[in-house]
């Protein structure tokens, strides 16, 4: 399968030799302040083990695909999908710490996104960010999604119920 392509960016499906990134993620409080709790190593360990066997399209698993730049091969990020329904799809990213405001998540989101529905062959995107990231809800608008519904007191994190913003993207014309 052809993998979405960026300009400063590759990307790969995830495999074993991505596991130390993949536990920095996860282990960043900076990066998982709007996603989870703290977790211990074999919670993430079962979550980083259920993403890597083969993804097709109708795969119940996400596709879950490590960004690097082009230039160095330095890993940036994760980004991928998975299938929620007839011909949708939910998108989601995480970026190192040390890639914040680079660019690179919008930069991913675009070329997922035109993934998804040229390659792919889905009709709608979804994404929820929890209320408050206001980092991925501007990601997320700068790539077209549009706000569709805020689900109250929808996700526990940080021993309270916290909002979801739950955003949608059709191709352009729809």
């Amino acid at each position: 399968m052809t993998m979405p392509c960026s300009d400063r960016l590759t990307y790969a499906p995830l495999c074993e030799a991505d596991w130390p990134f993949f536990l920095s993620l996860q282990t960043d409080p900076q990066v998982m302040r709007y996603v989870s709790d703290a977790r211990d190593e074999a919670t993430i360990r079962a979550a980083f083990d259920v993403r890597l066997p083969r993804w097709e399209v109708g795969s119940p698993h996400w596709l879950c695909l490590v960004m690097r730049e082009k230039s160095s091969q330095t890993e940036v990020g994760v980004t991928g999908l998975v299938r929620r329904g007839d011909g949708i799809a939910e998108v989601g990213f995480l970026l190192a710490s040390a890639y914040f405001r680079r660019g690179y998540g919008l930069e991913s989101l675009r070329a997922l996104c035109h993934f998804a529905f040229s390659v792919l062959g889905f009709r709608k995107l979804t994404a929820v960010a929890t209320a408050g990231n206001a980092a991925s809800r501007a990601v997320l608008e700068r790539a077209g999604f549009r706000l569709e519904e805020t689900l109250r007191e929808s996700y526990f994190l940080h021993g309270r119920w916290q909002d979801d913003w739950m955003f949608g993207l059709v191709p352009t014309g729809n």
